[in-house]
């Protein structure tokens, strides 16, 4: 799927991780860190990143978006409560989490059929790669910018690139 010039990723439906709708166009206007999480990575630890920066500019309009994602490894195998415990009692997350999804492959969710063509720093479009893979979507609702799984959350380029689109 291809997304005209008028659309943004936050258009799609998607549902909560709780049940319900993620409600998407509630975000319009700020600026999300979209992330694909999983609860078995190594990578895992940067909850606590994410965590501190959803924090950090929250009241400036910024939010985290996790979507939990069991596709690399079987590394997200929980079910929704069960994902939700581990992120609220191990890392302290108060950033929404959307329902488990798929990101590649033909059952790819259309949130990421809309992120998946922006390139990285490195070049990189298509398929996500792993776990943690970063976008980010500025208060115009258009992708922004796209990180590797291994960029950490906290790392200059993130927020460097958040407080740009928050700036705006």
């Amino acid at each position: 799927m291809t997304t005209d010039a008028s659309s943004s990723p936050l258009d799609v439906e998607i549902g909560a991780l709780t049940g319900g709708s993620a409600d998407l166009p509630q975000f319009a206007g700020k600026v999300v860190l979209i992330v694909n999480v999983a609860s078995k990575c190594g990578l895992t630890p940067q909850y606590n990143g994410l965590e501190k920066l959803h924090e950090r500019y929250a009241e400036q309009g910024f939010t985290v978006l996790g979507v939990p994602c069991n596709q690399f490894m079987g590394q997200e195998p929980g079910s929704a409560e069960e994902i939700a415990e581990f992120c609220s009692a191990t890392y302290g997350v108060t950033f929404p989490l959307t329902e488990k999804v798929d990101v590649n492959g033909d059952d790819r969710h259309a949130l990421y059929d809309g992120l998946v063509g922006f390139a990285d720093g490195e070049g990189h479009t298509g398929d996500i790669r792993w776990n943690f893979e970063k976008f980010l979507i500025g208060r115009d609702g258009k992708v922004a910018a796209r990180f590797s799984p291994q960029t950490e959350p906290e790392a200059t380029e993130i927020v460097t690139a958040v407080e740009a689109q928050l700036a705006v």
